[in-house]
């Protein structure tokens, strides 16, 4: 078992930037996670959220800021914080013409070489047992994700990476996935996690959303529900009509709409009155329904602090 500094927070980040070249893809990042928590990082495509995950593995070196992960600076004790973290690439990046009993020997032996018994324990805890003489090319999608996290676990350490470790995953084994996600939390390992999946924000011990690189929010899935003080979210019971959304986006202060099926939700500044929006939606509604004022979700927030444009 590998020892660490005592430590308040397994990552420790300070006004954090990276360019390539003209781009700055990390803007001003700054982070306290505490150890044992699952941390999530939310954001649109190409805003930062991999560029953050590479900076905070040592992969990248920061353009300005500063960082300490496990206890240890990141500038001056990458290699020790190597041995301590473990990385899952957005990616399959494991061998393919490898079996997956090949796969786990290969990467623990940059670490240490497991045992026999230490291999098993792994194939056990990932359900890869049947697997193990198998070429890991030839898994499915969920069991590449499975192999991947059993490698990175392979030298026992503290914090893991998760680049969005269940895109392209079935619900099922997305859960079981997240049920493993719990237990290593519950052994006290650290884990960063970005995800495009707004149901897996939830489940997120804390989260945050980047966008261009900077951060826009941070806070328990709670805290971030209710960051739309300034803002109303209504819904009703409409199908897509575009005459509707036409009207709608013309209307001064509607920020965003967003279609599920047969509802329809806006959201609007806090200076766009009910009547305005019935006045467009009411003549189309079933008898019976009505607009009406509904809680924010995680998804409201993320789409109406990253939107690009006043109204889709």
């Amino acid at each position: 078992m590998m020892s660490t500094p005592d430590l308040s927070a397994a990552i420790a980040a300070n006004n954090l930037v990276k360019r390539f070249g003209a781009v700055v893809a990390v803007n001003g990042v700054s982070l306290s996670i505490p150890p044992g928590e699952i941390f999530g990082l939310l954001g649109p495509n190409a805003a930062g959220k991999s560029t953050l995950i590479r900076l905070l593995s040592g992969i990248l070196s920061a353009d300005g800021g500063s960082a300490e992960i496990l206890g240890y600076d990141l500038v001056t004790r990458a290699e020790a914080i190597k041995k301590r973290i473990g990385y899952v690439a957005q990616h399959f990046a494991l061998y393919p013409e490898l079996t997956v009993a090949e796969n786990l020997d290969f990467y623990s032996a940059i670490y240490q070489p497991i045992t026999d018994a230490e291999q098993a324990r792994l194939l056990e805890q990932y359900g890869l047992t049947p697997y193990r003489r198998q070429r890991a090319g030839l898994l499915s999608g969920g069991y590449k994700r499975r192999l991947s996290i059993a490698c990175a676990m392979a030298h026992d350490p503290k914090l893991i990476f998760l680049d969005e470790p269940t895109a392209g995953i079935d619900p099922v084994t997305r859960k079981e996935l997240w049920e493993t996600f719990y237990a290593l939390a519950a052994a006290g390992k650290t884990l960063f996690v970005t995800t495009h999946y707004m149901e897996e924000a939830e489940r997120c011990n804390r989260l945050a959303f980047i966008n261009k690189g900077r951060l826009v929010a941070e806070g328990t899935p709670t805290e971030i529900k209710g960051l739309l003080k300034d803002y109303r979210v209504y819904a009703c019971r409409l199908r897509y009509d575009p005459a509707v959304v036409a009207a709608l986006s013309a209307i001064d202060g509607v920020l965003v709409l967003n279609q599920f099926g047969d509802e329809l939700r806006i959201i609007t500044d806090e200076g766009t009155t009910p009547d305005q929006l019935a006045a467009v939606v009411a003549p189309r509604l079933p008898s019976g329904s009505h607009m009406h004022a509904v809680e924010s979700t995680i998804e409201d927030v993320f789409i109406t602090l990253t939107r690009e444009s006043p109204a889709p």
